[in-house]
């Protein structure tokens, strides 16, 4: 599948997600890459994610922290694509749970905490 054409599902997905929820959202990118190999003293193999959330948790910011970057929500585009290739509505589902989950570390949960309220 062409990048375009992930993207596109992908903003669907994210389209599909509670507008109460996207607009508690701020200042964060989503972005599709493919996962890359693991090196030698890895401790996570991106091989095996659908998605990664890269920046600072809401809860451990502070006021007079300096301007910042956008967070991210990584998409790992071949991880998904590999378990969903013929199956839209299974990938669109699949896009909305990895960004729900990785926006839970947005908003300060845990693997744990995200286990309890069922996007683990």
């Amino acid at each position: 599948m062409k990048l375009a054409e992930f993207e596109q599902i992908a903003k669907e997905a994210l389209e599909q997600l509670p507008k109460e929820l996207r607009k508690k959202i701020e200042n964060v990118q989503i972005v599709v890459r493919d996962a890359r190999k693991p090196k030698r003293g890895d401790t996570l193999d991106e091989r095996e994610l659908y998605g990664l959330y890269a920046g600072i948790p809401l809860p451990d910011r502070r006021d007079n922290d300096p301007a910042r970057l956008p967070d991210t929500v990584i998409l790992f585009k071949n991880n998904i694509e590999e378990d969903f290739e013929d199956d839209r509505a299974g990938m669109i589902k699949c896009i909305q749970e990895t960004v729900l989950h990785e926006l839970g570390h947005y908003f300060g949960f845990d693997e744990e905490g995200l286990e309890d309220m069922g996007i683990g």
